[in-house]
């Protein structure tokens, strides 16, 4: 069997959102003072790795602490596909105050929220289909290799749909834990193999 490209998936660190405030694609800070985690994770991650990143200010630290903490590989290539689910027009907004102002829409996107879109948003079906097309278009371009890929939860679960073969309202049910790490390999015949999912430091 000719050999996968093997994706490490790293959700971002936890991010810093005192008010609860949907985010999505908004481009907010992220906590990565914790060295024992940074260390732990980057002592897993493949050494000769192609490093790809979300163009967001807490993937981009993250990888950034990543590398600091030891591991190893090119700095990280921006991936705009790799980016969290857009909310929209309620991006930065508190959830009670959007669900007074739009009940109907607010009840329908978080009830069916793979088909629904927020305003001027996308929903999670539009992020697996971009999630697809840029695993199959780096795994095209780097046949046999690791790729470390620091993203969202979203993203995580849009590229675990992909390789599952999921609908994508099942694939909604994964976690992804900030700074965990999830393996899938994509084979150069379209078979794909889920290796683990959502490994924590203390789970590898």
């Amino acid at each position: 069997m000719p050999s996968p490209t093997r994706w490490w998936l790293v959700r971002h660190a936890p991010v810093i959102n005192p008010s609860g405030a949907i985010y999505g694609q908004r481009d907010i800070d992220c906590d990565v003072s914790d060295d024992r985690v940074f260390g732990a994770v980057a002592a897993n991650l493949p050494r000769d790795a192609l490093w790809l990143q979300s163009p967001l200010t807490r993937t981009r630290k993250t990888a950034a602490a990543l590398k600091a903490a030891g591991a190893e590989g090119p700095d990280p290539i921006d991936e705009p596909r790799l980016i969290e689910q857009s909310f929209g027009d309620w991006q930065g907004g508190d959830r009670e105050a959007i669900r007074a102002r739009h009940p109907e829409a607010y009840r329908r996107f978080w009830l069916a929220p793979a088909d629904e879109r927020a305003p001027n948003g996308e929903s999670f079906v539009d992020v697996v289909d971009r999630v697809r097309a840029a695993l199959l278009d780096w795994s095209a371009q780097a046949p046999d290799r690791d790729i470390v890929a620091v993203m969202h939860g979203g993203s995580i679960r849009a590229a675990l749909a992909h390789a599952l073969a999921l609908p994508p309202e099942r694939a909604l049910s994964f976690h992804a834990e900030t700074v965990s790490v999830t393996r899938i390999d994509l084979y150069p015949d379209g078979q794909a193999a889920v290796v683990f999912v959502n490994a924590t430091p203390w789970r590898f």
